[in-house]
């Protein structure tokens, strides 16, 4: 797919399953090399098991840090992960669970700190989506149900995760284009990745040496995609963009380890770094 031919039409039930995808994505970071830039760092990771928190996970890894996953149910895309960070030489804790409950939410902060020894990363990067017709689709239960995995467990996890955060620490949110420009079909996940954005910007702790970013990507190629989009729009999915192809995992993970590594940007917090595949950023 990375030369730009077309994925087959395919569909799956949500949250999705990377096994079951065609093609499978490039999530697993086979060409890259660590240079030792997050040595003795311990993370966590939401929506960790595949796509791009899987990408992410195994790069950070590969750069020196522990990791923990936390994800919905995923369980068989969770263990592939655990296994190839673990093999890594890191440690690796996997945390089933709904963030979109404010509990679990503390909750994976709290096993995180108790078995890694500590938090130094957090990456906010769990997201749910259901495409619509049109607005008059929109109940308050999804509204609701949105509101509460992409854009609440974002500030529930980072408010848990603070009091263990200290200077030299790093936060890193997963926004999307959605959320720069909108999108009709996706009316409350665009509404919710303009938050992440926004809260971004507000949550830049300078004075308290925290960085905060956000990387807002275009299409990427995730389970997201199949489960929730019909078999058409799946096969038609990143055709919008100059590249005329989604993005592969593997191509957007080194901007998270850009943004948590601060001898790479130790000048940057409060910006949302935009991988749209040679589109101009909206605004």
């Amino acid at each position: 797919m990375t030369d730009g031919s077309p994925q087959p039409r395919q569909a799956q039930e949500p949250p999705g399953s990377t096994g079951e995808m065609d093609p499978r994505p490039r999530d697993r970071m086979a060409g890259y090399t660590g240079r030792g830039l997050l040595d003795g760092r311990r993370a966590l990771i939401t929506g960790g098991d595949s796509g791009i928190g899987r990408a992410v996970a195994i790069a950070f890894a590969k750069e020196g840090a522990d990791v923990a996953i936390a994800y919905l149910s995923e369980h068989e895309d969770a263990e592939a992960t655990a296994a190839i960070v673990r093999g890594e030489g890191a440690r690796c804790l996997l945390l089933p669970g709904d963030l979109g409950g404010a509990g679990h939410c503390r909750d994976v902060v709290e096993q995180t700190v108790n078995n890694l020894g500590g938090l130094d990363l957090l990456v906010n990067n769990v997201a749910m989506q259901r495409p619509l017709d049109g607005p008059e689709e929109l109940t308050e239960e999804q509204w609701m149900r949105t509101f509460e995995v992409n854009i609440h467990s974002y500030f529930r996890v980072t408010k848990a995760a603070l009091p263990h955060l200290g200077p030299g620490s790093a936060i890193v949110n997963t926004g999307s284009v959605n959320g720069l420009r909108g999108n009709k079909s996706l009316i409350d996940y665009s509404a919710t990745k303009g938050a992440v954005h926004s809260w971004t910007y507000a949550m830049a702790l300078v004075e308290r040496g925290i960085r905060v970013n956000c990387v807002a990507p275009g299409p990427v190629w995730t389970p997201l995609i199949p489960s929730t989009f019909s078999p058409e729009k799946a096969a038609d999915f990143g055709k919008q963009v100059p590249y005329q192809r989604p993005a592969e995992p593997d191509e957007l993970a080194p901007s998270y380890v850009f943004l948590a590594a601060n001898q790479l940007s130790s000048y940057y917090t409060g910006e949302v770094l935009a991988a749209l595949g040679g589109e101009t950023t909206p605004g």
